[in-house]
């Protein structure tokens, strides 16, 4: 017999699973304690560096996150090698958040890997599931803007402040509003 699976497994799977589960409660309250502490510390960047290296799944050189910034676990952001999030960036990471090299992301700019099923009957039952964003290379998100779950954007795209990205968007676009269009 095939042993079921954990909450945390489910949720890293993408499938429905339950937040209340005391293994992931322990997850999120240790990514709450690391990342309040690198909220709290002084601009110290070698410092920042470690603490980002103890918070998220990976963290490639160079890269930067200007405090404060938020997260649910922080173990399932990927960053590649000089990654620029500027203040007040919210990473809502239940699963994978990769973003590539070079990728500057501006302030306030959310990024939810998480979801909610649309079925009122799961909900009842505290369920819920994520579904992956990936972020390419050399992009750029201005500043407020929101990327939904599931999520692609492709290498050197643009996406304009405040822009609500609910599509993938292909590499080299620029993609603006509310929900995010295409343009030129």
């Amino acid at each position: 017999m095939t042993p079921s699976k954990s909450e945390k497994q489910k949720m890293l799977d993408g499938e429905l699973y339950n937040a209340g589960d005391p293994v992931l409660m322990a997850d999120r309250a240790r990514a709450a304690a690391l990342q309040y502490r690198y909220n709290t510390t002084l601009h110290e960047p070698a410092k920042h560096f470690v603490q980002l290296q103890e918070l998220l799944g990976s963290v490639g050189a160079d890269s930067v996150i200007r405090p404060p910034f938020f997260v649910d676990y922080g173990y399932n952001i990927h960053l590649g090698r000089n990654v620029f999030l500027n203040f007040n960036c919210v990473l809502l990471d239940v699963t994978h958040i990769t973003i590539g090299d070079r990728t500057q992301i501006g302030p306030s700019v959310q990024i939810y890997a998480a979801d909610h099923p649309l079925d009122p009957e799961l909900r009842k039952d505290d369920l819920e599931n994520g579904r992956p964003v990936h972020i390419g290379a050399n992009v750029w998100i201005g500043g407020g803007a929101i990327i939904l779950p599931g999520v692609t954007i492709g290498d050197d795209a643009v996406i304009g402040a405040g822009s609500i990205v609910t599509r993938d968007v292909p590499a080299g676009a620029k993609a603006v509003g509310n929900p995010a269009r295409i343009k030129g």
